[in-house]
Order: structure tokens, then sequence, then C-alpha cells
């Protein structure tokens, strides 16, 4: 399993010097579908649901500072939103969650726990071993999982050798988690800056993936 770098390119760190990132890499075995992980889903669900409203998720420190760099990048996070807040706001609207499977589920989850919008992909469809967060530019091409075509101009995005594979707002179709999923990367972004509550939401990660998909956890390593 080859070992991937991730680059912080200039341009990001010009409108968020703070940033901190995480990269979990592993080897997993993924299933349709994990009753012991929708249970602790439905669980944090119903605490949101008693302790936040959709204005106040906003106030949330890993939200605020995404929707903070959103607008320095030059995009409007009210209509592309991160992609945690999205999934937050569809639990406070009273709406169930998608299931898809158990990677792309364990990943929701641990972007609800924490509030960073988390990437995860299948590392072996990467082409290269390096990863450069960016900023998306006027026309690049960008299929978002489920949603088609997608402006990218003005959102972070991360780019393999041949193009953008991950936003906060929404993944791309040519890396997404599948069942036959074994070699699984990990992205975590904290525009917040804080590195301890990052490190903390990669190693609840790690936790997730012993107890549902057949894994050690893996590895992960910080980037800035």
């Amino acid at each position: 399993m080859s070992t991937i770098t991730v680059i912080v390119s200039q341009e990001i760190k010009d409108v968020c010097p703070h940033f901190v990132g995480a990269c979990i890499e592993a080897t997993v075995t993924n299933s349709p579908y994990s009753d012991a992980l929708w249970t602790e889903i439905d669980a944090l669900c119903a605490k949101y649901r008693s302790s936040l409203t959709t204005e106040s998720l906003k106030d949330l420190t890993s939200i605020a500072a995404t929707r903070r760099i959103y607008k320095l990048c030059g995009k409007d996070p009210s209509r592309y939103r991160p992609a945690s807040e999205a999934l937050i706001r569809r639990v406070l609207q009273g709406k169930e969650l998608y299931q898809l499977n158990t990677l792309v589920d364990l990943v929701n989850l641990a972007s609800i726990a924490y509030g960073y919008s988390i990437g995860g992909f299948d590392a072996d469809k990467f082409e290269g071993d390096t990863l450069t967060l960016g900023i998306g530019r006027e026309g690049e091409p960008y299929e978002g999982i489920g949603r088609g075509m997608l402006n990218i101009q003005g959102l972070p995005v991360y780019r393999d050798a041949i193009g953008g594979v991950g936003t906060p707002t929404s993944d791309n179709e040519r890396t997404k988690i599948t069942p036959s999923t074994h070699h699984l990367v990990v992205l975590i972004n904290g525009y917040d800056g804080d590195e301890q509550r990052v490190r903390e939401n990669a190693e609840y990660i790690q936790d997730l993936l012993r107890k549902y998909c057949n894994s050690d956890g893996g590895t992960y390593h910080i980037y800035r």
C-alpha cells in the first residue's frame, strides 16, 4: 500500500495560514450495512436534535471556519454548503441520513461528530501518490458524487495528478468509495487550525475502522 503525500498550496495558506489537516490511510473491508454503526449514528443524531438548531450549528467553530474560508476563496457557503454542515442540517430538519455503505456511513458519522468536512476516497483510484490542496478554477471539470458536473471555482479542492478528487462540498465520482474499496484514504479539513481536535477526529476514525471495517486503523499524519 503506497503512502499518500498531501501538499497545501500557497493559495490556501494565503487565505488560511492556520489550516491543519489529517490524512488517515488504512486497509479496510467494506460492507453494505452495519447495524452497530447505525446505532451510534442514531444516538448522535438524537443528541443533536435536542441541543442544536439550523442557526446555532453555524456557530460551531469547525463549521464557522469552513464557511469563512469559502467566502475568502470566493464561494457562497449557503449555496455550496460544506458537507458537515449539510449533514447536520439534514438531521436537524428531521430527515434521515442517506445510508450508502459502511465506509461512507462511517465517514459521515465522523464528520457529524466533529463538524469537519471530511473526504473519504478509494486511494487505488488516485493518479499518483500526491494530493495537493488548492482552489478551484473557472471551468475546471469536476463531477461531484450524485451531483453531476459541479462548479468548483472558488472551492478548496484536492487534486491528484490528473485533476480534482475532493472538495468540502462533494467528493469526485472518479475516486469515490465503493463496496470493493480496500485502500482507504480519509482527509480531515481543519480550517479552524485546531490541531488537537483534528487529531482527536483522526483517532476517532481509526477507532471506527477497527470496530466496523476489519481494520487495524491504519496510520495518520498531520499536514499543513
